[in-house]
């Protein structure tokens, strides 16, 4: 069976707050350890009312911390928003601390707005151009010292911390390609390339010292209930708040509502059709078809799944629901 692993976007709800929602991540973790989920990833985002993981290594410490087997990582790194060198002394740490735990996820987008962007003190022109030359550098940084070297990550030299190139378009396809990287979509939010993504990912990848063959990973919304009409109620949560992202009025996670399909008009429609596609909400056996479905469909390597539910424990549920589905079918 597919491996699964989970992305949490460390939400906070309505009614909440960070610290709140930087618990649950911890409580979430735990939960999926004790599951046999592969890896649990956080996202790098900024000035976003609703999502904890700002400061991403730091979470990420949080919850290595907290674990104990499962790995831990970056899903991803927005690296055009910082020096190489600092991720890879950031990440050299973690993999200090946590060895054989710590995956790096490498995205170029800036994960927020353009204003907040500058904020963060990006060259705007550069950092994405630099992309590639900057994910190349910071693969250095993990390798054996070399004679004479000047600069080092202290710690992070000689650690091989696994890097992973992102992506919700063909040119990160491209890139994982060449380097031969692991290779995640994001089609959890941007499907529309997903199938030609992997595609190309597949047909130009050249072997390296890091993966002899292509390895894709691809993430879906899954909100699992003990019926599908619940499931569906948990699931205009992240509805409400994909359309509000989009119409300039982010904020906390919204709680759910049973009338979900009354309050969209055409314009809402459409913007869920083009970001939510890849997700399954419903019990157990819609669950299970949904995401073979996904499987069958991408031939991914693995999926990583997001929840993102405003009651912690129908989170929990969540998660636990499609173990569960996850393990019968294994047992079949």
């Amino acid at each position: 069976m597919i491996p699964l692993s989970v992305l949490d976007l460390a939400p906070i709800v309505e009614g909440s707050d960070a610290s709140q929602s930087l618990a649950n991540s911890l409580d979430l973790a735990r939960h999926a350890e004790r599951l046999g989920y592969r890896r649990f990833w956080l996202a790098e985002h900024h000035n976003m009312p609703g999502i904890a993981s700002a400061a991403t290594s730091v979470v990420i410490a949080h919850v290595a911390a907290g674990t104990s087997t499962i790995r831990v990582g970056a899903g991803g790194i927005m690296l055009p928003n910082h020096a190489p060198l600092v991720i890879a002394e950031q990440f050299g740490t973690l993999a200090a601390l946590h060895p054989g735990r710590i995956d790096l996820g490498l995205g170029r987008a800036p994960g927020t707005d353009q204003i907040t962007a500058h904020a963060l003190r990006r060259n705007l022109a550069a950092g994405a151009e630099n992309f590639p030359q900057d994910v190349v550098e910071l693969i250095n940084y993990f390798q054996p010292e070399e004679p004479g070297q000047r600069i080092r990550a202290v710690p992070g030299v000689g650690l091989q911390v696994p890097i992973w190139i992102l992506g919700s378009s063909l040119y990160g396809a491209q890139l994982a390609a060449i380097l031969g990287l692991p290779y995640a979509f994001a089609s959890h939010f941007a499907p529309a390339e997903l199938d030609r993504a992997a595609e190309v990912y597949r047909e130009r990848f050249q072997p390296s010292q890091f993966l002899d063959k292509p390895y894709f990973m691809a993430a879906m919304n899954v909100i699992a209930a003990d019926t599908d009409a619940e499931a569906k109620r948990l699931f205009s949560s992240l509805q409400q708040a994909f359309i509000n992202i989009r119409t300039g009025k982010a904020g906390p996670l919204p709680p759910p509502v049973d009338d979900m399909e009354v309050r969209l008009d055409q314009h809402s429609r459409m913007i869920l059709d083009h970001t939510l596609s890849a997700s399954v909400a419903g019990s157990a056996e819609t669950v299970k078809a949904g995401v073979a479905a996904f499987a069958e469909r991408t031939q991914a390597d693995e999926i990583i799944v997001a929840a993102q539910v405003h009651d912690h424990q129908a989170r929990l549920r969540s998660f636990a629901i499609l173990a569960q589905v996850r393990e019968l079918a294994e047992a079949a």
